[in-house]
């Protein structure tokens, strides 16, 4: 009988891992290289070691350690938003005897203070892209597409609130979403300057009124009609 061969070794492993788990396992191993030691002294051999590719790997999906940074803030960011929609369609199936217009704003401006203070780590790690950025324009370059999409995404959230409660908008929902964002990021940049001082209670109260005059209820709205 022949003898069999020895079956040759894949010179590629990483061909063998789909590209979604690839590029999976190297966002959640550089969002711990990054949060334990920022993004300076963060090395992409180390990062592709634990997560058990080669630095390659990490060219081939993110292009450079600007890219990989920036996926990794705008990875953390999706989630957020998808959190806060959640909170945002719960409120709303609840909050007819509140007036729904209201919960909605109470329970947004809730979920955004606890993300804030209870992911520090994204929240230092923005801070230091955005300094980064304003001497950098390799940084910029990345960190511009990444805040564009947040404003959108708030946007588009704004403008669901509206349309699910019937609200009555103060400005459009792109002007809104713009001053949301700003507010957000000084909100946490306070809360990592001044934990003490700037806590979860503090950040809702400043949300909720920002958020409560830009969204009143409408003549037509929900929270009208029950008011009626």
């Amino acid at each position: 009988m022949p003898s069999i061969p020895d079956p040759v070794p894949d010179p590629d492993p990483v061909r063998r891992v789909p590209r979604s788990e690839v590029r999976r396992r190297l966002l959640a191993a550089a969002a711990r290289a990054f949060a334990g030691r920022g993004y300076d002294d963060s090395r992409l051999e180390d990062i592709a070691r634990d997560a058990g590719f080669t630095k390659g790997a990490v060219y081939s999906n993110f292009g450079s350690k600007h890219g990989l940074f920036g996926a990794v803030l705008a990875a953390g960011s999706d989630a957020e938003n998808d959190n806060l929609m959640a909170a945002i369609r719960h409120a709303d199936a609840d909050g007819a005897a509140a007036g729904v217009a209201d919960a909605v704003t109470a329970f947004a401006a809730r979920a955004v203070a606890n993300r804030i203070v209870g992911d520090v780590e994204h929240g230092r790690l923005g801070l230091e892209f955005a300094a980064r950025a304003a001497r950098d324009e390799g940084t910029r370059a990345v960190l511009t597409p990444i805040r564009r999409a947040q404003r959108a995404a708030a946007a588009r959230s704004i403008a669901e609130v509206v349309e699910r409660t019937g609200a009555r908008p103060a400005v459009s929902p792109e002007l809104a979403a713009l001053i949301v964002h700003c507010l957000t990021n000084g909100l946490s940049n306070e809360h990592i300057a001044d934990p003490d001082e700037i806590g979860a209670a503090e950040v809702e109260r400043a949300l909720s009124a920002v958020l409560s005059a830009l969204i009143t209820p409408g003549p037509g709205s929900k929270d009208a009609k029950g008011d009626a």
